[in-house]
């Protein structure tokens, strides 16, 4: 299906992340602005109806029975709303899967992520051995391959760069999209949103407790040895991405 662009003055960003990274929060923060809307992974069911991710992820039946199914649909949602200004969906890249991605073309896209070696420990807590297509990094590579071949928009966020220094990076994320920095981003109150996934008792314990960013701390705890060769699976493409992340 080859998608119309909208030319009505909406901003729509759409950040593709892997798990567990920080792009609830990272809604959070753009949901403190008045002129923006957010959405949280509108393709979650789309995803889970055509995969076998189904029989895995915590809350798959409850997704599948509330959500839309229908990937096209939710991409039509995505590129004809217009309740506000600006418009943040946040997206896994996994959740992508066959759609056809000329849409992008009407979109800011972001890429985020994370390092393999704090991320996969947190994600196999929820979900139990992992593999490369579970965690975005190969699939992220993929996307900006073909960002660069149709002349697509896209920028880097990796989530460590993000929790060192928010304001700093936010602000060259907004200029990246084009709309003004608001220094609301940087704080919310602690407690869920109405714009919360079902999923969210599944993942966004921390988030619920936090009020802003939280301060970057290295893990600490041994890196399992069941994830060490998903981790070396992971690591050169997670390298790429670095160096094109904002920072």
């Amino acid at each position: 299906m080859l998608w119309l662009m909208r030319n009505d003055g909406v901003k729509r960003i759409s950040v593709w992340s892997g798990p567990r990274n920080i792009s609830t929060a990272l809604m959070y923060s753009f949901a403190q602005r008045n002129d923006t809307k957010v959405f949280d992974e509108p393709l979650y069911a789309y995803y889970l109806k055509n995969s076998n991710a189904k029989e895995y992820h915590p809350g798959a039946e409850d997704i599948l029975s509330t959500m839309e199914n229908d990937g096209d649909k939710v991409v039509e949602m995505m590129m004809n709303s217009s309740e506000k200004q600006v418009l943040f969906f946040k997206n896994m890249t996994h959740h992508l899967l066959n759609l056809d991605r000329s849409f992008m073309k009407g979109l800011t896209n972001v890429i985020l992520t994370r390092n393999p070696l704090e991320m996969l420990p947190s994600f196999d807590k929820v979900i139990k051995n992992p593999t490369i297509d579970d965690v975005g990094y190969k699939l992220h590579i993929d996307l900006i391959e073909e960002f660069r071949k149709n002349n697509i928009d896209f920028v880097v966020l990796d989530s460590k760069s993000v929790l060192l220094n928010p304001e700093g990076v936010l602000r060259q994320l907004c200029e990246h999209i084009g709309i003004p920095f608001d220094e609301n981003m940087l704080k919310w109150k602690p407690s869920h949103r109405k714009e919360d996934g079902i999923w969210a008792k599944y993942w966004y314990d921390n988030v619920h407790k936090s009020s802003s960013f939280t301060e970057y701390k290295p893990k600490t705890e041994p890196f399992p040895k069941h994830l060490k060769s998903l981790l070396q699976e992971c690591l050169p493409y997670y390298k790429e991405l670095q160096k094109l992340a904002l920072s």
